[in-house]
């Protein structure tokens, strides 16, 4: 056993129906189990592959409200998870968080405006998109807590996701789990980090030179005249 909060996680597949869209999913739906073995997990991919769909499904089944906040948090606009949460088993660590936090892009305008009820002093409809998302960060990760984060690269800029990737990097010194779905080359260097794709049907650990993130973005950067050259002229 690892020192992760979150060591491994089972999907029960007699417990979906069988008519559910979960099982034209590709990569979730050939996966049984999936284990985390380092402070750090990066989810990747396509859009529609997968990802997302995993990471809420780990969040709310670890207890964490379905559109973010901390476990405290208990508030409903619109129930868009799926049913994955309820047909999966969490296998814990030894240690347990002192504090979490689960983070949706999409849904974070809810969980800003919800905010205002539990905290008074963050007051981030006042912010920027990118400067809400950052305060979140500086204020939730803490040493030994768990955060689930779901593509926090959308409202940050480039510099914004290098600070980023620092508050990650050390709260995850700090004996603290990130399991984090997102396109971002910049937040998929992070060192040390596993990643797992979930291209090519089925999910799989690759490096980070082999992510479709990294190898469009290296493509666009070297060859950006040719490139734009074959896909504007069609």
């Amino acid at each position: 056993m690892n020192q992760q909060f979150i060591q491994n996680i089972t999907i029960h597949w007699d417990r979906i129906d069988a008519d559910s869209y979960l099982r034209d999913i590709p990569a979730i739906c050939g996966i049984r189990s999936l284990s985390f073995t380092k402070p750090i997990t990066f989810f990747t991919g396509e859009n529609g592959s997968g990802k997302s769909t995993m990471l809420e499904a780990i969040a709310v089944a670890y207890g964490f409200n379905p559109e973010g906040g901390t476990k405290n948090y208990n508030f409903s606009t619109y129930d868009s998870h799926s049913e994955l949460y309820d047909a999966m088993t969490l296998s814990k660590g030894y240690r347990k968080p002192g504090w979490g936090y689960f983070l949706r892009a999409e849904s974070f305008y809810n969980v800003a405006t919800k905010e205002r009820e539990y905290s008074n002093s963050l007051k981030l409809h006042e912010k920027s998109h990118g400067e809400s998302f950052l305060t979140i960060a500086q204020k939730n990760f803490k040493p030994n807590g768990l955060y689930l984060l779901d593509e926090p690269e959308a409202a940050l800029s480039l510099q914004r996701q290098l600070t980023f990737l620092m508050e990650i990097y050390e709260c995850a010194r700090q004996s603290s789990q990130f399991i984090i779905a997102t396109h971002s080359p910049i937040l998929l260097g992070i060192p040390d980090a596993e990643i797992m794709t979930f291209d090519n049907g089925r999910i799989h650990t690759c490096a980070y030179e082999e992510t479709d993130s990294y190898q469009i973005t290296e493509l666009f950067m070297n060859h950006r005249k040719q490139l734009l050259a074959n896909l504007l002229s069609q």
